[in-house]
């Protein structure tokens, strides 16, 4: 492999962000370096972020030696994926490992969106002060030196799990349901922010039993005028009533108030007039980076879909993949369908594998999205909203206030999905179980301030060890759902045609 090494920084579109990141990207870039250096490698830098597809065809499409991309905060797959796509130079994706800037998950993302495209990448990533001195990091470094590619153990990830006849009986029946009426996703638009890995289209939606509508999210613009005041007031009541806190006028959140809320309600409200006029089953809602400064944010209006008590419900949760992720609403669907079809509430999850550490023995993840949980996490309770607490989406990258859908998730076992598209175009299941886990308080409030202390919060042990998710998951998203409904989530996916992959230690 050639000793010079090409390393870029994979951007935000957006510039504040990346201006946010420029210390962690600068400080990160000068450790990879001399971890380079000291391996006999001679790295240098591709000047600037990359915050656009053509940025990253036009400074990467030429370059034929070997890259490592540095991710320390969020940035969009394209400006990794359409400058490397169709080459075959070795290419790493490393991260700092940090909780505060999401760099781990946009790694996770960027990954994935590259293995849809048939492009093989590594990844690499420390926590260490020195990354030097980080023995396990530096003896993969000098793998993907010598030899172009980092080898993962995989012994955590399984063809197969025993399941039961219960298990089995329950599977087969949703299965039955699906063929005789085939599930109908409402796409509020494609995914967003580069999400390659999250679309499926359909031609491969139509073979697992789901078809897609795409509606111009600028419908909403029009249709959330038509919206009559009487029910805005009324959906309004209703969370008040329901138990939801409201951080209206806070410190840094000036602008969000009563109002910020009800337009936030008038969009859930648009949303719903939607879902009924095409009678569509479930959601997928592109986050509105078109029209962050024509609308409030939608994730309070994410999170009131995802549960059942809401405004207008009927006792069922819409179940909603925010930023129109078909690889996270197609397990969501699936589950709710299996818990609903076993006698229990249809609740689903929808979150960021965001970060994690070690908690008295064993490693947990801190899961946490920018609002779109259900409610149940909270409270396990369909009738209430209790626990719900709505912060202001921070100013930064959300300019019209509106508020998010939070709280502290109840502890409890868990299942947990996630659907993705291997290199050969096929469908893949990810299936694992785990514990929602209760931390103490002040050990939660750390590692949340270290997030994003406005979103919805879940520490859970996913049953298999950091390093394999890290190597082999192929998204920054998964479903969690509570309880064991391991067994039927395989037999149904199996059923579907999906190929399966168990996450296990045991």
């Amino acid at each position: 492999m050639s000793r010079k090494v090409a390393v870029f920084w994979p951007g935000d579109y957006r510039a504040k962000p990346n201006e946010w990141a420029l210390p962690q990207s600068r400080e990160t870039t000068r450790q990879l370096f001399l971890a380079l250096e000291k391996l006999g490698r001679s790295p240098y830098l591709v000047e600037g972020y990359l915050t656009r597809p053509d940025d990253a065809i036009r400074k990467l499409g030429p370059i034929d030696d070997p890259m490592v991309g540095v991710f320390v905060h969020w940035t969009y797959a394209p400006h990794t994926v359409d400058g490397v796509v169709g080459k075959d130079n070795p290419l790493l994706l490393s991260s700092n490992f940090s909780g505060t800037w999401p760099g781990l998950v946009a790694l996770l993302n960027t990954g994935a969106s590259l293995e849809s495209v048939g492009r093989h990448a590594s990844r690499i990533w420390s926590d260490a002060p020195d990354w030097t001195a980080d023995a396990g990091f530096m003896e993969r470094l000098d793998e993907w030196c010598s030899t172009g590619q980092i080898a993962y153990d995989s012994s955590e990830i399984h063809a197969s799990a025993s399941v039961s006849s219960d298990a089995v009986a329950i599977a087969d029946r949703v299965l039955a349901q699906i063929k005789r009426k085939r599930i109908l996703a409402l796409m509020l638009g494609d995914t967003s922010m580069g999400m390659i890995n999250g679309y499926f289209g359909p031609r491969l939606l139509y073979p697992i039993g789901f078809s897609e509508h795409k509606v111009d999210q600028a419908w909403l613009v029009d249709r959330a005028r038509s919206i009559q005041p009487g029910r805005i007031d009324a959906a309004f009541q209703f969370v008040r009533e329901k138990g939801v806190t409201f951080h209206w006028g806070e410190p840094d959140a000036e602008d969000f108030t009563e109002q910020a809320t009800k337009e936030q309600l008038r969009g859930y409200l648009a949303v719903l007039d939607l879902m009924d006029e095409f009678q569509a089953d479930c959601l997928g809602w592109q986050y509105q980076l078109g029209l962050l400064n024509l609308l409030p944010p939608s994730d309070f209006a994410e999170g009131l879909l995802n549960s059942h008590a809401r405004p207008e419900t009927n006792g069922h949760p819409i179940i909603t993949s925010t930023e129109a992720d078909q690889g996270n609403l197609v397990p969501m669907e699936l589950m709710k369908r299996i818990l609903e079809a076993s006698g229990q509430p249809g609740a689903v999850m929808f979150h960021d594998v965001r970060w994690g550490a070690m908690h008295e023995g064993r490693f947990l993840w801190v899961l946490l999205n920018s609002g779109s949980c259900s409610a149940y996490a909270f409270n396990h309770d369909v009738d209430s909203l209790r626990g719900v607490h709505s912060y202001r989406q921070p100013s930064g990258y959300f300019p019209v206030p509106g508020g998010t859908f939070a709280g502290v998730s109840l502890p409890g076992p868990i299942t947990w999905a996630r659907a993705w598209i291997d290199r050969e175009g096929e469908l893949v299941m990810d299936l694992g179980r785990g514990e929602s886990v209760e931390l103490p308080e002040a050990v939660r409030e750390s590692w949340w301030r270290g997030t994003t202390r406005q979103w919805p919060f879940m520490a859970a042990d996913l049953g298999c060890s950091p390093d394999t998710i890290m190597a082999h998951y192929m998204s920054n998203h998964i479903a969690v759902a509570y309880g064991d409904i391991f067994g039927e989530m395989l037999s149904l996916s199996l059923a579907l045609g999906f190929r399966v992959r168990v996450w296990s230690s045991g």
